[in-house]
């Protein structure tokens, strides 16, 4: 997961908010509002238009820009040295190794980037296999069911919060805290959201404090006693580094995962076809979870600070201003991708942008497609049917993408 905007995140002052919107429509003819329930909800018909039309938007709510082109997308995500991720943070209690450029984001990265190697990842697949099997025991009986609530969101949570080292039992706490902290990647907030992010971010943090303490008197086998380790050596970690990673691992490494979750299986119960493809060819699962990323990506947008002047598409950007990389539309150009807005499990070359580019790269993404494929496959297996019961409902945001609740009515394999 990627913080959007930290430089530009403001409180909605709604006369201002809709006049700067009105600008905007006034200058190109269309305006880029987050915060729109559209726009939250199936976000594709608004990056198609904005890819045609005017494809290096000048957004006035966040001074800024939006690109909605694959080339566009690539080449901002790659070049860390002219966008930059170091932006002025709302809180510096969120600040981690996403919010910074190299020389910290290369120490950083590095103090927590062996929990996440193929081998690493490899030795979790034995834990994560038999936890999916307890979570779908747990459902035996039930006809219905929330997929996410029973499903997509403890399968990840669970798995990070035993890597780091922190009771699952404490998962139900996680949840709030998590959906709290995620909302501080939205470009523009109101007063009551930043104040519920502010309220759980302050108390994931100080629930850290505490299993540290713990830690620091009986270490153990787990991620957070190698940070401390870190910290204790002096230069590789301060404190509040190690609490604002702690704090983004926990976050990030369950968001993502339960968004690609939730959203695949909403492909496939709104594609049957793919469904029995996939149930035919479950060889096919490796290009299914890629299509589920580029179809319908976990994060949308990615933000980052213009640091010196360059031009794209035509538009010239200035230091200061913040660069909107669209990735959600980025994955559905006609220009990368042949009929693009078709769900197809057999996609070949998919070479999406849902785990970003370069240096950001997202850390977790082998661990979130192993957790995926299991769970697909485990679900395939457990049940011969599987249909929607309710609308889904979702995610009141517009950088994380994913549902909040899936009622699904199940028929077990007999």
């Amino acid at each position: 997961m990627k913080a959007l905007s930290r430089s530009l995140r403001q409180l909605i002052e709604p006369l201002g908010f809709a006049a700067k919107l009105a600008w905007e429509y006034v200058e190109s003819g269309s305006g880029f509002n987050p915060t729109s329930a559209q726009m939250q909800i199936d976000p594709y018909g608004f990056y198609e238009r904005m890819r045609t039309r005017d494809p290096v938007h000048r957004t006035r709510i966040i001074d800024g820009w939006l690109v909605t082109r694959y080339r566009d997308v690539d080449s901002v995500l790659r070049d860390h040295g002219t966008f930059s991720n170091r932006t002025r943070v709302l809180d510096e209690r969120l600040e981690s190794l996403l919010d910074c450029d190299p020389p910290d984001h290369t120490r950083l990265r590095g103090l927590v980037s062996k929990a996440f190697t193929p081998a690493a990842v490899a030795n979790l697949r034995p834990r994560v296999e038999r936890l999916v099997a307890r979570l779908l025991d747990s459902l035996a009986g039930q006809e219905r069911f929330d997929l996410i609530g029973q499903f997509a969101y403890p399968l990840p949570i669970t798995v990070i919060a035993e890597m780091l080292g922190v009771p699952p039992e404490d998962m139900d706490r996680f949840e709030e805290w998590s959906n709290g902290i995620a909302l501080s990647v939205e470009p523009v907030l109101t007063a009551k959201q930043i104040k519920f992010m502010r309220h759980n971010t302050v108390a994931l943090q100080d629930y850290f404090e505490e299993i540290i303490e713990l830690r620091r008197r009986k270490p153990q086998d787990d991620m957070i006693s190698a940070l401390i380790a870190a910290e204790e050596e002096g230069e590789k970690l301060t404190h509040r580094e190690l609490i604002n990673t702690l704090t983004l691992l926990l976050v990030a490494g369950n968001e993502t995962t339960r968004n690609l979750i939730g959203n695949g299986t909403l492909a496939l119960l709104r594609h049957p076809d793919q469904m029995r493809r996939l149930r035919d060819h479950p060889d096919m699962l490796d290009s299914a979870v890629q299509e589920f990323l580029r179809y319908d990506a976990p994060v949308q947008l990615d933000g980052r600070l213009c640091l010196s002047p360059v031009e794209i598409g035509g538009r010239e950007i200035r230091p200061g201003h913040i660069v909107i990389s669209a990735i959600g539309a980025a994955n559905r150009d006609p220009e990368a991708f042949p009929d693009p807005d078709r769900f197809d499990i057999g996609r070949q070359r998919t070479s999406h942008l849902s785990f970003g580019r370069g240096i950001h790269y997202c850390l977790g993404a082998p661990l979130a497609v192993m957790e995926a494929k299991i769970a697909f496959s485990a679900l395939l297996e457990r049940y011969s049917s599987m249909r929607l019961v309710a609308e889904p409902r979702a995610r009141k945001q517009a950088v994380l993408r994913g549902p909040e609740q899936v009622m699904v009515e199940a028929e077990p394999v007999r």
